[in-house]
């Protein structure tokens, strides 16, 4: 090792990401990325959110240094306070940061939808650089403060989409670019799930005692007050439009990502959805059994208007005929609709793309790769952190793609309205309730 490389600091190695031309010429092993790395080459990493989602991002960052770890209840923060038993911990955020500000070179944020905003916004603004879970925010205001954050603060960003670092959606960008399907002008979209709990509506009221491992408070964050029940708790709360953001905001930055990316979608210009025994005033509190969501976007330099179609809760798209006896349709995933032929894909990219019938997928000559295959989301955003290229899903391509999540929330929660969407103004321009669903006031004692 040079005098020069020597003299690199640990805080230099993993400083901003701007910093990307001094270290694009440090080889691979310097990187850590053979054996284990020594701690002067780890991130110094505070994880937010310790139980449910946030095992898998513990362990996919467990190449890494983790000195804090946060969680308002205890008892599902128990694992990870096991795990790793030498990080202190916490259960309010703000606190971790503030005591721990110049320990941290990076922030995980593994909580539920509705914390994800202001504990990453904190993060930003303290110069952390942020790997998130999906979706990026609970809303779309939240959404664009936090990509003029991350932009001006210039720290490395990661959406938890752990798709988008897989080989999959890179061929299947590189088949719609090669022409393999021609002009692609239709997409259907499918989830299978349903994230709602109409029938326990009339529960909701009923009084429960507050465990005592849990701040219930903490845990509430941002959003107006209200008694604790056991229903919000240990991933129920995805079910409820006040802390989650459905099966669409849990599953749309996966699913649909592929065609985000391949056919650089951008934002719509419209957003409808049609629901199925769903009364959005009566049932306001949750989210629709079933729902089918149509985006129309415009023209994209050489590439067509598109309609996709977003469809949850076990409504599937029709068939095929492309299909054979063989072939079975996605339980979530996309079909993708070109000129000459029509690909499909499971999951959120990262399970299986193939063009069909089989015997053309047989018969294509498939381009020579054109996008950098990376070795994981996880190692992606480890190398942004330390000053390489910007990882694929940073805030400025994830928070459009959550946007476009969110955005067929709220036409769940107006149905059968076209709602027409003015991208660069934020807001809808044919109807104010919708409007309303675009930011919340906080709670005193919280802020963006």
């Amino acid at each position: 090792m040079t005098e020069q490389m020597a003299a690199i600091t640990r805080r230099d190695f993993v400083g901003k990401a701007t910093a990307a031309a001094t270290f694009s010429i440090v080889p691979g092993f310097v990187l850590g990325r053979r054996g284990k790395k020594p701690p002067s080459e780890r991130l110094n990493i505070a994880a937010i959110g310790c139980g449910g989602r946030a095992q898998a991002n513990l362990k996919g960052l467990a190449t890494e240094n983790f000195v804090a770890l946060c969680d308002p209840d205890e008892s599902r923060a128990a694992k990870a306070f096991e795990q790793i038993p030498k990080a202190k911990r916490f259960r309010d955020f703000r606190k971790m940061l503030d005591e721990m500000d110049k320990q941290i070179d990076a922030v995980v944020v593994s909580t539920p939808d509705h914390t994800h905003a202001v504990a990453v916004m904190m993060a930003i603004r303290m110069g952390k650089h942020v790997y998130c879970e999906k979706p990026l925010a609970r809303t779309i205001y939240e959404v664009r403060q936090i990509m003029k954050a991350a932009r001006k603060h210039k720290v490395a960003t990661q959406l938890g989409n752990q798709g988008h670092s897989s080989d999959d959606i890179r061929k299947c960008c590189e088949w719609i670019w090669d022409g393999a399907i021609g002009e692609v002008r239709e997409v259907h979209a499918m989830f299978s799930g349903s994230y709602n709990t109409i029938a326990l509506l009339d529960r909701i009221r009923e009084v429960h005692e507050v465990p005592s491992t849990l701040d219930w408070d903490l845990w509430l964050g941002p959003v107006p007050f209200r008694p604790f029940h056991p229903f919000y708790i240990n991933g129920g709360w995805r079910r409820w439009t006040r802390f989650g953001t459905g099966g669409i905001g849990d599953f749309a930055c996966h699913v649909l990502d592929p065609s985000f990316w391949a056919l650089k979608l951008g934002a719509p210009v419209s957003v409808e959805a049609e629901t199925k025994n769903y009364d959005p005033v009566k049932h306001a509190e949750t989210w629709p059994p079933a729902s089918i969501v149509r985006y129309e976007f415009p023209a994209r330099g050489d590439m067509p208007p598109l309609k996709l179609t977003w469809h949850e809760g076990g409504l599937k798209p029709p068939r095929p005929e492309e299909m054979g006896p063989m072939d079975k349709m996605p339980d979530t995933g996309a079909i993708i609709v070109g000129s000459k032929g029509k690909m499909v894909h499971s999951s959120h990219g990262a399970g299986g793309v193939r063009i069909i019938p089989r015997e053309k997928m047989k018969e294509y000559k498939q381009p020579p790769p054109s996008i950098p295959r990376v070795q994981g989301h996880y190692e992606d955003w480890v190398e942004a952190c330390k000053g390489r290229r910007p990882a694929g899903s940073n805030f400025d391509y994830g928070g459009p793609l959550t946007e476009v999540a969110l955005l067929g929330g709220i036409a769940m929660r107006r149905p059968g309205i076209k709602l027409l969407w003015n991208g660069k103004k934020m807001r809808f321009t044919n109807d104010a309730k919708a409007n309303e669903y675009l930011s919340y006031k906080y709670r005193r004692g919280w802020k963006l």
